[in-house]
Protein backbone atom coordinates (compact mmCIF):
# COMPACT_ATOMS: atom_id res chain seq x y z
CA UNK A 1 0.00 0.00 0.00
CA UNK A 2 1.75 3.38 -1.06
CA UNK A 3 2.93 5.51 1.66
CA UNK A 4 0.20 8.70 1.81
CA UNK A 5 -2.68 5.64 1.76
CA UNK A 6 -1.55 3.79 4.91
CA UNK A 7 -1.07 6.81 7.01
CA UNK A 8 -4.88 8.19 5.76
CA UNK A 9 -5.87 5.35 7.93
CA UNK A 10 -3.95 6.35 11.03
CA UNK A 11 -5.88 9.32 10.64
CA UNK A 12 -8.01 10.79 13.99
CA UNK A 13 -11.39 9.99 14.21
CA UNK A 14 -13.39 12.64 12.85
CA UNK A 15 -11.26 13.06 9.47
CA UNK A 16 -13.45 11.34 6.99
CA UNK A 17 -16.40 13.30 7.58
CA UNK A 18 -14.21 16.74 7.59
CA UNK A 19 -13.60 15.76 3.55
CA UNK A 20 -17.19 16.70 2.43
CA UNK A 21 -17.58 19.37 4.49
CA UNK A 22 -14.01 21.08 2.63
CA UNK A 23 -15.27 19.37 -0.60
CA UNK A 24 -18.50 21.39 -0.38
CA UNK A 25 -16.69 24.46 0.38
CA UNK A 26 -13.97 24.73 -1.96
CA UNK A 27 -16.35 23.71 -4.73
CA UNK A 28 -13.15 22.03 -6.47
CA UNK A 29 -13.36 23.01 -10.48
CA UNK A 30 -10.89 21.77 -13.06
CA UNK A 31 -9.08 25.15 -13.44
CA UNK A 32 -7.36 27.35 -10.54
CA UNK A 33 -9.42 30.54 -10.48
CA UNK A 34 -6.39 32.52 -8.76
CA UNK A 35 -5.31 36.21 -8.79
CA UNK A 36 -2.21 34.94 -11.48
CA UNK A 37 -4.65 33.70 -13.82
CA UNK A 38 -3.60 34.21 -17.30
CA UNK A 39 -0.34 34.35 -16.12
CA UNK A 40 2.23 31.96 -18.02
CA UNK A 41 5.08 30.91 -16.76
CA UNK A 42 8.01 27.90 -17.80
CA UNK A 43 9.63 26.08 -15.17
CA UNK A 44 12.82 24.51 -15.95
CA UNK A 45 13.71 23.27 -12.11
CA UNK A 46 14.26 20.39 -10.30
CA UNK A 47 14.60 19.07 -7.14
CA UNK A 48 13.10 21.24 -4.33
CA UNK A 49 14.37 25.30 -4.42
CA UNK A 50 13.26 26.15 -8.09
CA UNK A 51 9.86 23.82 -8.38
CA UNK A 52 8.50 25.40 -4.73
CA UNK A 53 8.50 28.89 -6.75
CA UNK A 54 6.90 28.15 -9.65
CA UNK A 55 4.41 25.68 -7.73
CA UNK A 56 3.56 28.85 -5.78
CA UNK A 57 3.02 30.94 -8.84
CA UNK A 58 0.65 27.94 -10.03
CA UNK A 59 -1.24 27.80 -6.62
CA UNK A 60 -1.92 31.33 -7.52
CA UNK A 61 -3.55 29.85 -10.79
CA UNK A 62 -0.46 31.12 -12.81
CA UNK A 63 -0.08 28.19 -15.83
CA UNK A 64 3.10 26.76 -15.37
CA UNK A 65 4.47 24.25 -18.10
CA UNK A 66 7.05 22.52 -16.18
CA UNK A 67 10.17 21.54 -18.95
CA UNK A 68 11.88 18.28 -17.92
CA UNK A 69 14.80 16.67 -19.87
CA UNK A 70 13.39 12.79 -21.50
CA UNK A 71 14.21 11.45 -18.28
CA UNK A 72 12.85 13.62 -15.92
CA UNK A 73 13.30 15.56 -13.08
CA UNK A 74 15.93 14.23 -10.51
CA UNK A 75 13.26 14.56 -8.18
CA UNK A 76 11.19 11.70 -9.64
CA UNK A 77 13.37 8.89 -8.58
CA UNK A 78 14.80 10.70 -5.01
CA UNK A 79 14.34 8.32 -2.49
CA UNK A 80 15.65 10.38 0.28
CA UNK A 81 14.52 13.73 1.69
CA UNK A 82 17.26 14.36 4.42
CA UNK A 83 17.91 10.95 5.86
CA UNK A 84 13.78 10.22 5.87
CA UNK A 85 13.14 7.45 3.41
CA UNK A 86 10.10 8.95 0.69
CA UNK A 87 8.81 6.38 -1.69
CA UNK A 88 8.24 6.17 -5.01
CA UNK A 89 5.00 4.71 -6.50
CA UNK A 90 6.80 3.95 -10.09
CA UNK A 91 10.03 4.55 -11.99
CA UNK A 92 9.11 7.55 -12.70
CA UNK A 93 7.73 9.75 -9.56
CA UNK A 94 7.95 9.90 -5.90
CA UNK A 95 6.21 11.71 -2.96
CA UNK A 96 9.26 13.87 -3.08
CA UNK A 97 8.11 15.15 -6.70
CA UNK A 98 4.18 15.16 -6.38
CA UNK A 99 4.54 17.75 -3.17
CA UNK A 100 6.28 20.06 -5.20
CA UNK A 101 5.34 19.97 -8.84
CA UNK A 102 1.49 20.08 -8.10
CA UNK A 103 -0.62 22.23 -10.40
CA UNK A 104 1.81 22.42 -12.97
CA UNK A 105 1.45 20.93 -17.20
CA UNK A 106 4.67 18.92 -18.21
CA UNK A 107 7.05 18.67 -21.19
CA UNK A 108 9.80 16.46 -21.84
CA UNK A 109 12.24 17.89 -24.49
CA UNK A 110 16.03 16.86 -25.21
CA UNK A 111 17.32 20.81 -24.98
CA UNK A 112 20.67 19.25 -26.51
CA UNK A 113 19.02 19.56 -29.58
CA UNK A 114 18.74 22.63 -31.93
CA UNK A 115 14.84 21.50 -32.11
CA UNK A 116 14.13 20.49 -28.66
CA UNK A 117 15.73 24.31 -27.48
CA UNK A 118 13.73 25.67 -30.39
CA UNK A 119 10.38 24.45 -28.75
CA UNK A 120 11.67 26.15 -25.33
CA UNK A 121 12.95 29.18 -27.50
CA UNK A 122 9.19 29.65 -29.12
CA UNK A 123 6.89 29.27 -25.74
CA UNK A 124 9.44 31.80 -24.48
CA UNK A 125 7.48 33.90 -27.13
CA UNK A 126 4.29 33.41 -25.46
CA UNK A 127 5.29 33.28 -21.37
CA UNK A 128 5.40 35.91 -18.80
CA UNK A 129 7.85 34.04 -16.70
CA UNK A 130 11.15 31.88 -16.94
CA UNK A 131 12.75 29.92 -13.84
CA UNK A 132 15.55 28.21 -13.72
CA UNK A 133 18.13 26.59 -10.83
CA UNK A 134 20.89 25.29 -12.45
CA UNK A 135 24.33 26.09 -11.74
CA UNK A 136 25.96 29.01 -13.24
CA UNK A 137 26.99 28.71 -16.97
CA UNK A 138 24.70 25.73 -17.68
CA UNK A 139 21.62 27.82 -18.99
CA UNK A 140 23.89 30.15 -21.08
CA UNK A 141 25.72 27.21 -22.86
CA UNK A 142 22.38 26.07 -23.80
CA UNK A 143 21.02 29.55 -25.21
CA UNK A 144 18.59 29.76 -22.66
CA UNK A 145 20.47 32.67 -20.09
CA UNK A 146 19.01 35.93 -19.57
CA UNK A 147 20.45 37.78 -22.36
CA UNK A 148 19.13 35.24 -24.94
CA UNK A 149 15.75 35.18 -23.70
CA UNK A 150 15.03 38.68 -23.12
CA UNK A 151 16.17 39.08 -26.80
CA UNK A 152 13.41 37.16 -27.68
CA UNK A 153 11.23 38.24 -25.25
CA UNK A 154 11.93 41.79 -23.45
CA UNK A 155 9.43 41.79 -21.12
CA UNK A 156 9.99 38.59 -19.45
CA UNK A 157 10.41 38.24 -16.01
CA UNK A 158 13.52 35.93 -15.59
CA UNK A 159 13.94 34.03 -12.24
CA UNK A 160 17.19 32.14 -11.41
CA UNK A 161 18.05 30.56 -8.33
CA UNK A 162 21.17 29.84 -6.52
CA UNK A 163 23.40 28.43 -3.99
CA UNK A 164 25.24 31.39 -3.20
CA UNK A 165 24.06 34.46 -5.46
CA UNK A 166 24.92 36.08 -8.78
CA UNK A 167 28.30 37.79 -7.45
CA UNK A 168 31.78 36.34 -5.67
CA UNK A 169 34.11 33.68 -6.29
CA UNK A 170 31.75 30.80 -4.98
CA UNK A 171 28.66 32.25 -7.19
CA UNK A 172 29.05 28.85 -9.96
CA UNK A 173 29.68 26.72 -6.40
CA UNK A 174 27.20 23.47 -6.65
CA UNK A 175 25.11 24.12 -3.96
CA UNK A 176 22.10 22.36 -2.22
CA UNK A 177 19.70 23.41 0.80
CA UNK A 178 22.22 21.84 3.50
CA UNK A 179 25.29 23.80 1.93
CA UNK A 180 22.90 27.25 2.13
CA UNK A 181 22.04 26.32 5.72
CA UNK A 182 25.50 25.83 6.73
CA UNK A 183 27.06 28.63 4.97
CA UNK A 184 24.67 30.81 6.57
CA UNK A 185 24.73 30.12 10.41
CA UNK A 186 21.64 28.29 10.33
CA UNK A 187 22.91 24.83 11.63
CA UNK A 188 22.99 25.99 15.07
CA UNK A 189 19.64 27.54 15.46
CA UNK A 190 18.46 24.77 17.15
CA UNK A 191 18.77 21.67 19.53
CA UNK A 192 20.70 21.37 23.06
CA UNK A 193 24.16 23.43 23.86
CA UNK A 194 26.09 20.70 22.42
CA UNK A 195 28.32 22.16 19.65
CA UNK A 196 26.62 20.02 17.23
CA UNK A 197 25.09 21.69 14.16
CA UNK A 198 21.45 20.50 13.46
CA UNK A 199 20.17 19.59 10.59
CA UNK A 200 16.48 21.51 9.42
CA UNK A 201 15.81 19.08 6.82
CA UNK A 202 15.95 21.29 3.75
CA UNK A 203 14.47 24.40 4.71
CA UNK A 204 16.93 26.38 2.75
CA UNK A 205 14.70 24.76 -0.57
CA UNK A 206 11.64 25.84 1.03
CA UNK A 207 12.24 29.61 2.06
CA UNK A 208 14.52 30.48 -1.00
CA UNK A 209 11.48 29.34 -3.43
CA UNK A 210 9.34 31.24 -1.25
CA UNK A 211 11.81 34.62 -1.61
CA UNK A 212 11.95 33.55 -5.46
CA UNK A 213 8.84 33.40 -6.24
CA UNK A 214 7.94 36.84 -4.32
CA UNK A 215 10.91 38.46 -6.34
CA UNK A 216 9.26 37.19 -9.40
CA UNK A 217 5.70 38.65 -8.74
CA UNK A 218 7.55 42.09 -7.80
CA UNK A 219 8.89 42.00 -11.20
CA UNK A 220 5.80 41.49 -12.89
CA UNK A 221 4.32 44.71 -10.74
CA UNK A 222 7.39 46.18 -12.35
CA UNK A 223 6.63 45.06 -15.73
CA UNK A 224 2.51 46.29 -15.72
CA UNK A 225 3.78 49.78 -14.28
CA UNK A 226 7.10 50.22 -16.58
CA UNK A 227 6.46 47.84 -19.59
CA UNK A 228 9.96 45.78 -18.97
CA UNK A 229 10.87 42.34 -17.51
CA UNK A 230 13.76 41.72 -15.33
CA UNK A 231 16.15 39.18 -14.01
CA UNK A 232 15.39 38.14 -10.23
CA UNK A 233 17.76 36.07 -8.59
CA UNK A 234 17.90 34.56 -5.22
CA UNK A 235 20.14 32.15 -3.43
CA UNK A 236 19.85 29.45 -0.32
CA UNK A 237 22.93 31.27 1.08
CA UNK A 238 21.07 34.96 0.98
CA UNK A 239 17.73 33.44 1.80
CA UNK A 240 18.43 32.08 4.77
CA UNK A 241 20.37 34.64 6.05
CA UNK A 242 16.94 36.47 5.60
CA UNK A 243 15.44 33.72 7.12
CA UNK A 244 17.35 34.52 10.21
CA UNK A 245 17.15 38.01 10.40
CA UNK A 246 16.05 39.09 13.73
CA UNK A 247 18.05 36.12 15.65
CA UNK A 248 21.27 37.02 13.72
CA UNK A 249 20.35 40.65 13.71
CA UNK A 250 20.75 40.94 16.93
CA UNK A 251 24.08 38.98 17.69
CA UNK A 252 25.62 41.40 14.72
CA UNK A 253 24.06 44.43 16.81
CA UNK A 254 25.42 43.12 19.96
CA UNK A 255 28.65 41.34 18.33
CA UNK A 256 27.94 37.92 19.91
CA UNK A 257 27.02 34.70 18.89
CA UNK A 258 23.19 34.02 20.31
CA UNK A 259 23.57 30.84 22.77
CA UNK A 260 21.14 27.96 21.55
CA UNK A 261 18.82 26.93 24.36
CA UNK A 262 18.09 23.36 25.50
CA UNK A 263 14.43 23.55 26.87
CA UNK A 264 16.18 22.34 30.58
CA UNK A 265 18.09 25.62 29.99
CA UNK A 266 15.50 28.19 29.01
CA UNK A 267 15.71 32.12 30.04
CA UNK A 268 12.46 32.29 30.12
CA UNK A 269 10.21 29.54 31.91
CA UNK A 270 6.80 30.81 30.02
CA UNK A 271 8.32 30.06 27.06
CA UNK A 272 9.33 26.57 26.77
CA UNK A 273 7.90 22.84 25.92
CA UNK A 274 6.42 20.40 28.46
CA UNK A 275 6.00 16.77 28.76
CA UNK A 276 2.07 15.85 29.71
CA UNK A 277 0.61 12.58 32.07
CA UNK A 278 0.11 10.52 28.20
CA UNK A 279 3.81 10.93 26.83
CA UNK A 280 2.60 14.96 24.93
CA UNK A 281 3.46 17.90 24.66
CA UNK A 282 2.35 21.29 25.44
CA UNK A 283 4.19 24.68 23.92
CA UNK A 284 3.70 28.01 26.46
CA UNK A 285 4.62 31.33 24.36
CA UNK A 286 4.23 34.20 26.98
CA UNK A 287 7.31 36.73 26.66
CA UNK A 288 6.03 38.88 28.99
CA UNK A 289 6.73 36.99 32.49
CA UNK A 290 5.73 39.90 34.69
CA UNK A 291 2.24 39.78 33.19
CA UNK A 292 1.14 36.25 32.99
CA UNK A 293 3.48 34.41 35.84
CA UNK A 294 0.51 35.37 38.35
CA UNK A 295 -1.87 34.28 36.16
CA UNK A 296 0.27 30.99 35.45
CA UNK A 297 0.13 30.18 39.21
CA UNK A 298 -3.59 30.96 39.52
CA UNK A 299 -4.73 28.38 36.13
CA UNK A 300 -2.70 25.45 37.55
CA UNK A 301 -3.63 25.97 41.03
CA UNK A 302 -0.39 26.80 42.26
CA UNK A 303 -0.26 30.43 43.87
CA UNK A 304 2.17 29.50 46.43
CA UNK A 305 4.88 29.65 43.41
CA UNK A 306 3.80 33.45 43.12
CA UNK A 307 5.51 34.16 46.34
CA UNK A 308 7.82 31.93 45.99
CA UNK A 309 11.23 34.47 46.58
CA UNK A 310 12.80 32.40 43.23
CA UNK A 311 9.95 32.98 40.74
CA UNK A 312 8.61 36.16 42.38
CA UNK A 313 10.17 38.20 38.82
CA UNK A 314 11.37 37.54 35.55
CA UNK A 315 15.18 38.17 37.00
CA UNK A 316 14.90 35.55 39.95
CA UNK A 317 12.67 32.63 37.22
CA UNK A 318 15.84 33.38 35.06
CA UNK A 319 18.49 32.84 38.03
CA UNK A 320 16.99 29.77 39.32
CA UNK A 321 15.15 29.25 35.47
CA UNK A 322 16.51 24.81 36.37
CA UNK A 323 14.41 24.45 39.59
CA UNK A 324 11.32 26.61 37.94
CA UNK A 325 11.75 24.29 35.36
CA UNK A 326 11.54 20.67 37.12
CA UNK A 327 8.86 22.64 39.06
CA UNK A 328 6.86 22.77 35.95
CA UNK A 329 7.77 19.69 34.55
CA UNK A 330 6.08 18.24 37.30
CA UNK A 331 2.80 20.44 37.32
CA UNK A 332 2.03 19.23 33.71
CA UNK A 333 3.11 15.59 34.42
CA UNK A 334 0.20 15.18 36.53
CA UNK A 335 -2.26 15.76 33.85
CA UNK A 336 -2.97 14.34 30.20
CA UNK A 337 -2.59 16.82 27.20
CA UNK A 338 -6.57 16.83 26.57
CA UNK A 339 -7.16 17.83 30.65
CA UNK A 340 -4.80 20.44 30.24
CA UNK A 341 -6.22 21.57 26.90
CA UNK A 342 -9.48 22.11 29.36
CA UNK A 343 -7.80 23.83 31.99
CA UNK A 344 -6.14 25.87 29.60
CA UNK A 345 -8.45 27.09 27.25
CA UNK A 346 -10.87 29.20 29.49
CA UNK A 347 -7.84 31.36 30.57
CA UNK A 348 -5.95 34.70 29.24
CA UNK A 349 -2.59 32.29 29.08
CA UNK A 350 -0.73 31.84 25.21
CA UNK A 351 -0.63 28.32 24.59
CA UNK A 352 -0.50 25.42 21.95
CA UNK A 353 -0.58 21.20 21.69
CA UNK A 354 2.49 20.51 20.31
CA UNK A 355 1.21 18.60 17.15
CA UNK A 356 2.65 15.60 14.57
CA UNK A 357 2.44 15.82 10.65
CA UNK A 358 -0.45 13.13 11.31
CA UNK A 359 -2.48 15.10 13.61
CA UNK A 360 -3.09 18.29 11.43
CA UNK A 361 -5.64 16.92 8.96
CA UNK A 362 -8.29 16.16 11.66
CA UNK A 363 -7.29 19.78 13.02
CA UNK A 364 -10.74 21.66 13.13
CA UNK A 365 -9.02 24.93 12.73
CA UNK A 366 -6.81 23.46 9.36
CA UNK A 367 -9.63 22.41 8.04
CA UNK A 368 -11.55 25.56 8.74
CA UNK A 369 -9.36 27.55 6.64
CA UNK A 370 -8.27 25.01 4.11
CA UNK A 371 -4.72 24.83 4.89
CA UNK A 372 -5.03 21.38 4.08
CA UNK A 373 -7.35 20.13 1.44
CA UNK A 374 -8.65 16.52 0.44
CA UNK A 375 -7.36 15.23 -3.18
CA UNK A 376 -7.98 12.01 -5.12
CA UNK A 377 -4.79 11.16 -6.52
CA UNK A 378 -4.82 8.58 -9.94
CA UNK A 379 -2.27 6.43 -8.22
CA UNK A 380 -2.15 7.11 -4.56
CA UNK A 381 -5.51 7.94 -3.99
CA UNK A 382 -7.40 9.91 -1.07
CA UNK A 383 -4.54 12.18 0.37
CA UNK A 384 -4.35 15.28 1.86
CA UNK A 385 -2.49 18.35 0.41
CA UNK A 386 -1.24 21.32 1.87
CA UNK A 387 -2.69 24.47 0.15
CA UNK A 388 -1.18 27.90 -0.30
CA UNK A 389 -2.30 29.74 3.31
CA UNK A 390 -3.31 32.55 1.68
CA UNK A 391 -7.11 33.72 1.54
CA UNK A 392 -7.89 35.96 -1.27
CA UNK A 393 -11.69 37.78 -1.08
CA UNK A 394 -12.22 37.50 -4.97
CA UNK A 395 -9.84 35.08 -6.63
CA UNK A 396 -9.76 31.99 -4.17
CA UNK A 397 -7.14 29.65 -4.33
CA UNK A 398 -7.53 26.19 -5.14
CA UNK A 399 -5.61 22.72 -5.86
CA UNK A 400 -6.85 20.71 -8.79
CA UNK A 401 -4.34 19.12 -10.49
CA UNK A 402 -1.64 16.24 -9.15
CA UNK A 403 2.04 16.94 -10.58
CA UNK A 404 2.21 15.59 -14.52
CA UNK A 405 3.59 12.60 -15.94
CA UNK A 406 6.95 12.99 -17.64
CA UNK A 407 5.49 14.29 -21.09
CA UNK A 408 1.99 14.41 -19.90
CA UNK A 409 1.04 17.32 -21.64
CA UNK A 410 4.25 17.32 -24.76
CA UNK A 411 1.61 17.04 -28.01
CA UNK A 412 -0.67 19.20 -26.53
CA UNK A 413 0.92 22.18 -26.07
CA UNK A 414 2.87 21.64 -29.43
CA UNK A 415 -0.21 21.14 -31.03
CA UNK A 416 -2.81 23.79 -29.16
CA UNK A 417 0.39 26.67 -28.16
CA UNK A 418 2.72 26.66 -31.04
CA UNK A 419 0.77 24.73 -34.49
CA UNK A 420 3.01 21.86 -34.63
CA UNK A 421 1.31 19.07 -37.09
CA UNK A 422 1.02 15.53 -36.03
CA UNK A 423 3.70 14.77 -38.37
CA UNK A 424 6.15 16.89 -37.25
CA UNK A 425 5.53 15.65 -33.60
CA UNK A 426 5.97 12.36 -34.79
CA UNK A 427 9.11 13.04 -36.49
CA UNK A 428 10.56 15.00 -33.30
CA UNK A 429 9.92 11.52 -31.21
CA UNK A 430 11.33 9.49 -34.01
CA UNK A 431 14.28 12.17 -33.76
CA UNK A 432 14.82 11.97 -29.36
CA UNK A 433 13.62 15.32 -29.60
CA UNK A 434 10.66 14.88 -27.01
CA UNK A 435 9.29 11.59 -25.42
Amino acid sequence: MPFVCKHRLTYHQGAKSVIVEISKRLGMSNKNKGPLQGMKVLDWTMWQFGPVSTMMLADLGAEVIKIESLDGDHGRQFSQVSGVGSNSYDNLSSHYFEVLNRQKLGIAVNLKSNAGRKIVLELVEQSDVFVENFRQGVAERLGLGWEDLSRINPKLIYGSATGYGPNGEDSGKPAFALTGEARSGSLWWGGPEDGVPYNLHGIADQIAGIMLSYGVLAGLIYREKHGAGQKVETSHLGSMMWLGMMRDGIGLLEGRELARQHRSNMNNPLWNTYRTKDGKWIALSMSQGERYWPIFCDVVNRKDLESNPNFISSEARQKYKSIVISELDEIFNNKTLDEWEKILRSSDLIWERVQSTLDLPSDQQVISNDYLVPFEHSVLGYSMWHQLPLTFGKTPVTTTKMAPSLGENTEEILIERLGYSWAEIEVLQDEGVIL
